[in-house]
């Protein structure tokens, strides 16, 4: 098993003399390969729940639209990192080597980089999310009070983002950590959507800023509802909007800013 953080010794500036033990999160170069014969380029993740990021990534990345869609995902050592082979209908990989490729291999902090074209509201190809749905406000404090507690690899490293996942009223079901924020996010769509659950509502929480890519992402998975620790960007802002995605962000367990979809809100 590839070890998520390594412990390192580390001298105080200005004081020779002392040393300190931290716990330093690793990331570890994943090569994606589909059907055994398309290599897809590295990605630099933090090496857990692959499989989960796999079915995430697929999702986001419009390679799939299903879960039955992805035959297998095998995870397998490699030189200096790991493989992960994935194996997709012939309808999906006739699609997948249509693309361009991406024209550089995917860091940690990567979302649409290396993409040809950015992609806009009218290619995710779904209606905007009605507001049937309604989410109180007490659900938001209490998924935002528990997220500490719920970041394992976090609390060791002090390092990692997390994406997580909380029911209607407010209880974290589900979290994944990456040294990638996508990478985090993908792995927890990945997860949700092989337990047969990305149709059921309810909060989805980030530790990071809610980037382009990020609200494309939530967006594809039919999250109605994010709760970001961190400021949107503008054109994230915007898809939001279009899309009657309820956003909150710079939010802290006593204090959280509505961007938009208020309408969703109870207090």
């Amino acid at each position: 098993m590839t070890p998520l953080f390594h412990r390192r010794m580390v001298t105080p500036l200005g004081r020779p003399d002392e040393q300190m033990v931290l716990n330093i999160a690793d990331e570890v170069p994943v090569r994606m390969v589909f059907n055994e014969i398309l290599p897809h380029g590295v990605m630099m993740l933090t090496p857990d729940h692959l499989e989960d990021f796999a079915f995430g990534y697929c999702l986001t990345e419009e390679i799939i639209d299903f879960r039955d869609q992805v035959r297998s995902v095998t995870v397998s050592d490699c030189d200096d990192g790991l493989t992960v082979d994935i194996t997709i209908t012939g309808d999906c990989l006739a699609r997948l080597l249509k693309r361009a490729p991406r024209v550089q291999t995917g860091h940690s902090s990567c979302g649409i980089c290396g993409s040809d074209d950015i992609p806009s509201v009218a290619g995710i190809a779904r209606n905007p999310f009605s507001f049937d749905t309604q989410i109180t406000s007490h659900a938001v404090r209490r998924a935002l009070r528990d997220l500490d507690q719920w970041q394992a690899l976090n609390t060791s490293t002090h390092m990692v983002h997390g994406a997580a996942w909380a029911s209607m009223e407010g209880h974290i079901q589900m979290i994944r950590e990456d040294i990638g924020r996508h990478n985090a996010l993908d792995k927890l769509i990945g997860g949700r959507m092989r337990d047969n659950r990305l149709s059921e509502p309810g909060i989805c929480l980030l530790t990071s800023r809610y980037s382009y890519e990020m609200a494309l992402k939530t967006i594809r998975a039919g999250m109605e509802t994010v709760v970001a620790i961190s400021a949107p960007t503008d054109r994230a802002l915007r898809l939001a909007e279009q899309m009657n995605q309820t956003l909150i962000a710079i939010a802290r367990p006593d204090r959280q800013l509505i961007f938009c979809g208020g309408s969703r809100l109870q207090s």
